[in-house]
């Protein structure tokens, strides 16, 4: 094949077989690019329908909008509940946690463990002691002892102690 242009570019002996089949290749190449690239954009087509369905431009910005006003929302019910937190925190501070109870007998007599020692102490081991003693004549009689980081400001009898034994364990 003699040709001007094949001369000029150095390939004027080149074989025309040679040419269509090269022209061949890069046509299938060329082909099978347009293939894999023609799913990619159907799949990234069916994505875009599937995220507009039912929406049009404005009201996709309108959903947008929403969603940062309700983040807004959240945000400001976080930081409350956190403040709430707080506060029970620092009340639970003061709340009576640990308990200690010893029900016994005053009298031996008696029967049935009528009387009771009852603890009441807070997280830092401050409270108080309700002693609460049926006599054998029927009488009832309370004491109330204070407890302040876990002592007693009176003398304990060995129910109390026991009760205070109690609360400052839990």
């Amino acid at each position: 094949m003699n040709s001007n242009i094949f001369n000029s570019l150095g390939l004027g002996n080149l074989d025309p077989g040679i040419l269509f089949i090269a022209v061949l290749v890069l046509l299938l190449i060329s082909i099978v690019l347009l293939i894999v690239q023609s799913r990619k954009i159907s799949k990234l087509q069916k994505k875009y329908e599937k995220f507009m369905q039912g929406k049009e431009a404005e009201s996709l910005e309108d959903e947008i909008v929403g969603l940062f006003h309700d983040n807004r929302l959240i945000r400001s019910d976080n930081d409350k509940n956190r403040k709430d937190i707080q506060d029970i925190n620092r009340r639970m501070l003061s709340a009576f946690q640990k308990i200690g109870f010893v029900k016994y007998d005053a009298f031996n007599q008696m029967g049935g463990k009528l009387s009771f020692a009852l603890c009441l102490l807070d997280q830092n081991n401050n409270g108080f002691l309700l002693n609460s003693v049926l006599s054998s004549d029927g009488l009832n009689y309370s004491y109330a002892k204070e407890i302040k980081a876990g002592i007693a400001d009176a003398e304990l009898g060995a129910e109390e102690k026991k009760a205070l034994d109690q609360a400052l364990s839990r």
